[in-house]
C-alpha cells in the first residue's frame, strides 16, 4: 500500500497529524523569523556605544528616545526600563531590569515548546496507528478464506507501518526545529542579561562621575579660598607689626 492510498483510506487516523503537522510548520516558520530578523539588534556594538555615550554626557531623554527606536527588540526594552529608573536607588535600577528580562525572556521563548509537544504527540499518535492497524489485520485474517489471509494481513502491516513512518516524518522535523529555535533563544536570552549588565554599569558610571565630580569641585574650592584667607591673615599680622 502506498502513501496516498494509506492516506485516502486512513483519513480520519491522519487527519490528526496533518493538523499537527500545519501548526508545527506554522510555529517553526513564526519563531524562525522573529528569533533571527524581528528580536536581535544588527549592530548591537553600536547600539550600546551610543547609549553609553548619551548616559555619560547626561542626556537620558536621547538615551530613552534611541530605545523607543527599535519597538520590536527585547534588548532595547530592557535598557529602556532600566534608564527610566536611572533617578531610583541601585537596588530598584536592578529589580526593574530583572523584571524586564523575566518578561523579554517569555518573549522569546513561547510557542517554541509547542514543537516538542507536538514532536512527542506525532510519535504516540503514529504508534497508536500501528497498533490499530495491526488489530484491525488479525481480526480481519480470523474470518477471511485461507487465499485471501495473506493479501489482507499484508495489506494491515502495510498500513500500520505507514502510520509509524508518518508519525515519525512529522516528529523528526519538530525536534530538529525545536532544538535549533531553543539553541537561538538561549543565545538571545543571554545578550538580554549582558544588555541589564551594562545598563546597569553605564549607570553606575554616571552616578560615581557626577559624584566625584562634585567631590573635585569641593576640594577645589577650598584650596582656592585657603591663599585668599592666610593673605588676609599676613596682611593683618603685617599691619599689627607696623602699628608696633
Amino acid at each position: 500500500m502506498g502513501m496516498f492510498e494509506f492516506l485516502r483510506t486512513n483519513f480520519w487516523h491522519v487527519a490528526p497529524l496533518l493538523a499537527a503537522a500545519a501548526i508545527a510548520i506554522a510555529i517553526t516558520a513564526e519563531r524562525s523569523k522573529a528569533l533571527f530578523s524581528s528580536y536581535p539588534i544588527k549592530d548591537a556594538e553600536a547600539f550600546f556605544d551610543k547609549i553609553n555615550e548619551l548616559v555619560m554626557a547626561g542626556k537620558l531623554a536621547d538615551a530613552i528616545a534611541l530605545c523607543d527606536r527599535y519597538p520590536t527588540k527585547p534588548a532595547a526594552k530592557v535598557v529602556k526600563q532600566g534608564l527610566l529608573r536611572a533617578h531610583q536607588p541601585e537596588g530598584l535600577i536592578e529589580h526593574g531590569l530583572q523584571l524586564s528580562v523575566g518578561d523579554a525572556t517569555q518573549m522569546i521563548q513561547r510557542r517554541t515548546g509547542f514543537l516538542a509537544t507536538i514532536a512527542n504527540v506525532a510519535t504516540l499518535m503514529g504508534l497508536f496507528g500501528t497498533i490499530a492497524g495491526l488489530i484491525q489485520s488479525f481480526q480481519a485474517v480470523g474470518h477471511a478464506d485461507a487465499q485471501q489471509k495473506s493479501a489482507i494481513l499484508a495489506a494491515g502491516i502495510s498500513t500500520a507501518m505507514n502510520a509509524t513512518m508518518m508519525g515519525l516524518a512529522i516528529a523528526i522535523p519538530c525536534m530538529v526545529a525545536f532544538s535549533f529555535l531553543m539553541n537561538r533563544s538561549n543565545r538571545l536570552v543571554s545578550e538580554l542579561e549582558q544588555s541589564a549588565i551594562r545598563t546597569l554599569d553605564v549607570l553606575k558610571q554616571r552616578y560615581y562621575s557626577a559624584e566625584s565630580g562634585a567631590v573635585h569641585a569641593e576640594e577645589g574650592f577650598d584650596e582656592e579660598s585657603a591663599p585668599v584667607s592666610n593673605g588676609k591673615q599676613n596682611g593683618k599680622i603685617v599691619n599689627m607689626r607696623r602699628a608696633v
